[in-house]
């Protein structure tokens, strides 16, 4: 127990137990909390006062969230904890998705089911002075023997709704994923046991003994692969895939004999950075804490225009060689001009060998490509797919290497004419 110091709050003489509370459930939900925060924390709140929402708000904020990630997860404990009453409903509704009549009819938000765990783990909402406790309710057991197992749930499931533990045991699955890629033909050739005949080989061979050709040589095409370029919005309306997504990238990065001559990673949001060094680090926490220390835009707005304009002029010759796959990860939501943008989706997929776009929006029984930036993206792909769960990354590994497949690209190009 956190021993606080006494402050003199007349407007709520437990705010300082709540805060500690509070305090403690963001610790569970993974933000780096020690007691000295919250003693900031309450005295912070006793200097700014406790009459306005917005400013308790962003009091509480800037003495508990330092990292871009965690912004998420704060605004919905906070929202959950101090503005709505009926929080531990919402939050059993969030953990129990399954069971009708329990949740509300209402999706979890994002960071939604990781609040809950922080909240319902071992952790009660403090009780006013007078509030009469309901009488215990019994207890139903649910065996769920017969359900699918937890490894095929979290295939299907989204990323967004995922809870911490369910969260790690995708990334372990995503690091045994495999991103495999056929070599492409190639001018240069090797020796073989088989194949076709080595004409030059031979007959130096010949020539050795005096003109005497007692064997044959063969060759075969020496295998080339080719370069993976990833293009990663992480911007706020993508953060939490883009987190996911960037661990299986680190895994396909540092997989021996995967096939990729190599592979590099950019990220954008409202400006293009480059991680594929940070991606080269062998321990995938480190690895992500350095990309994510360089690239200063994450959870911010969207620029894919402009970032894929400083793609084109700045890394294309770069690594575009030996016919490069790109893997575009973005929602299509841009603020750019459509027209520039479909100018430089474009010239992207010109120089690509294949442009495959992975959208989670896709996830959406009724999606259809409304937005600007979809419709002026879509038609300079090869495939569009789906990147919202372990299935759809799985999927991906499948047809990658298959250079008919267009994914929902022809029945989504329909619904634009």
């Amino acid at each position: 127990m956190v021993e606080l110091p006494e402050l003199e709050l007349p407007d709520n003489p437990k705010l300082a137990g709540n805060i500690t509370h509070f305090a403690r459930a963001l610790r569970r939900a993974g933000l780096p909390i020690g007691p000295g925060r919250v003693i900031d924390a309450i005295r912070a709140v006793e200097a700014a006062g406790f009459t306005d929402k917005v400013d308790f708000y962003w009091t509480l904020h800037a003495c508990f969230v330092n990292r871009p990630e965690h912004r998420r997860v704060f605004a919905q404990l906070f929202r959950l904890y101090w503005r709505d009453p009926r929080y531990l409903e919402h939050m059993m509704a969030a953990m129990l998705p399954a069971i009708r009549g329990v949740q509300e009819d209402r999706p979890a938000q994002a960071a939604e089911k990781r609040a809950a765990e922080a909240l319902l783990d071992g952790a009660q909402a403090p009780q006013s002075e007078g509030e009469e406790k309901e009488p215990e309710e019994t207890l139903v057991e649910v065996d769920a023997s017969l359900t699918m197992s937890t490894q095929e749930r979290l295939r299907t499931l989204d990323f967004e709704q995922m809870s911490l533990a369910e969260m790690a045991e995708a990334k372990r699955m995503l690091a045994r994923l495999t991103l495999p890629v056929k070599p492409m033909p190639s001018r240069r050739s090797m020796t073989a046991p088989n194949g076709r005949i080595d004409v030059q080989k031979t007959m130096r061979a010949a020539l050795r003994r005096g003109g005497e050709m007692d064997k044959l040589a063969f060759k075969q095409p020496r295998p080339r692969y080719p370069n993976l370029v990833v293009l990663c919005d992480i911007s706020g309306s993508m953060s939490q895939y883009s987190r996911v997504v960037l661990h299986f990238l680190h895994a396909v990065s540092n997989a021996k004999g995967a096939g990729w001559a190599k592979v590099h990673a950019f990220t954008f949001g409202t400006q293009l950075t480059n991680i594929t060094r940070h991606l080269a680090t062998r321990d995938v926490d480190a690895a992500l804490k350095a990309a994510g220390a360089q690239a200063q835009d994450w959870e911010g707005g969207t620029r894919i225009g402009s970032c894929i304009e400083a793609f084109n002029r700045d890394w294309s010759r770069r690594v575009m060689g030996q016919g490069a796959v790109v893997l575009l990860i973005t929602d299509g939501l841009d603020r750019d001009n459509p027209d520039d943008l479909a100018r430089q989706m474009q010239r992207l997929h010109l120089t690509a060998r294949r442009l495959i776009w992975l959208n989670p929006l896709l996830r959406w029984d009724g999606f259809a490509p409304k937005a600007a930036g979809i419709r002026a993206m879509l038609p300079h792909v090869d495939s569009f797919r789906a990147g919202h769960s372990i299935a759809s990354l799985e999927e991906l590994a499948n047809v990658i290497s298959r250079p008919d497949d267009m994914g929902e690209k022809t029945r989504l190009m329909g619904m634009m004419d």
